[in-house]
């Protein structure tokens, strides 16, 4: 069971001053959160791709490389990379750089994304939203598969037998594909044997035990061993010493961020009612002290079969240290319950069906 952190590295209004971190600023906090998530012994990090004001990561791959350095053991990973906007040879590059600098920690997450502001930005138009994505991830995994690529599509030049480089530590480098919970997604995951990201950010997590049943079955049908291949969730959250102090301090900015999208989006407003429903013990936001959220984690391992959780945070803006303390949680409260009892869980032949 790998347990790590994802951050959309957001630039929100602070509720309390009002005041707006400069996009440097929050880019060098996250590099020392990355570093942190290392030296407690997370497993993974991710960063996400936004192409907006109150996002500062455009680069994940960059902001990556620079915690590389400084870290040891930690993946490194999009969350996700925009694929349908982007060129697969960049992107191979990017993160085939990133994995030979981390000596063979990076990975891809590649996704539609849920944000548009990158098809316009980069000349792609939405209306090609899922051809795009189809026939990029097609380039993308054939240039993993040789050094020399020969392909020829609709939305990007034809490549005549060019070589892409550099090659990654990794053979193959791994690509997983995030998706938001639709079936089409999950059946096109197993259906290509790579592993699964599902977005858990509402409703309740185990109503999304069908949709890993359905992934792990696509997966055979195509010749994969369903056995092999991991299944991640990432889910809104905070930790705190106590539940109340991680309440406290995460639901101010949390409403401010989701009414902020609700307005563009046409939700309804996020309210203190809505909040506490989803901390609740079935719900999809993992907010509380370590022993709330490590329960709720192996709750997940156990009935959905994730088998890498990634608790993101922050939900709009926080203190920074405030989210290091989070992490430092993670690591070293949460993380050593959830694997210990998945680690007995496991052995007594727990999920064999």
């Amino acid at each position: 069971m790998e347990i790590g952190i994802s951050t959309f590295v957001e630039t929100t209004p602070d509720v309390q001053t009002g005041e707006v971190i400069s996009h440097a600023q929050r880019i060098r906090e996250v590099v020392e959160e990355i570093v942190l998530a290392d030296r407690v012994g997370l497993d993974v990090f991710g960063v996400g791709e936004h192409h907006r004001e109150d996002y500062a990561a455009s680069a994940p791959a960059v902001i990556l490389a620079a915690a590389a350095s400084q870290t040891k053991q930690i993946r490194l990973t999009s969350a996700v990379t925009v694929l349908s906007s982007d060129d697969p040879v960049r992107v191979f590059q990017d993160f085939s750089t990133l994995d030979c600098i981390s000596n063979g920690r990076a990975e891809i997450m590649a996704g539609r994304g849920s944000f548009i502001e990158s098809f316009p930005l980069f000349g792609y138009d939405l209306n090609d939203y899922n051809e795009l994505f189809d026939e990029k991830l097609e380039l993308l995994l054939k240039i993993r598969e040789s050094e020399k690529v020969t392909w020829r599509g609709g939305h990007r030049p034809a490549i005549d037998n060019r070589g892409v480089y550099p090659r990654p530590v990794q053979d193959p480098l791994p690509i997983w594909i995030g998706s938001g919970g639709t079936s089409e997604s999950v059946v096109r995951a197993g259906l290509l044997g790579l592993p699964l990201v599902l977005a858990i950010i509402g409703g309740s997590p185990v109503h999304f035990a069908p949709l890993v049943k359905l992934y792990k079955r696509a997966a055979a049908r195509a010749g994969h061993d369903p056995e092999k291949l991991p299944v991640a969730s990432h889910s809104h959250g905070f930790i705190a010493e106590t539940t109340e102090t991680a309440v406290e301090k995460f639901f101010p900015p949390t409403q401010y961020a989701m009414n902020k999208l609700g307005r563009e989006r046409g939700w309804g407003q996020y309210d203190r009612t809505s909040f506490d429903a989803a901390r609740s013990f079935e719900g999809a936001l993992y907010v509380g002290d370590p022993e709330t959220v490590a329960a709720k984690i192996i709750h997940l391992r156990k009935n959905v079969g994730i088998t890498r959780f990634m608790l993101h945070v922050p939900v709009g803006t926080m203190p920074h240290e405030d989210v290091m303390k989070a992490i430092e949680l993670l690591g070293k409260e949460v993380a050593p319950i959830v694997r210990e009892e998945v680690a007995k869980w496991e052995a007594s032949g727990g999920g064999k069906e």
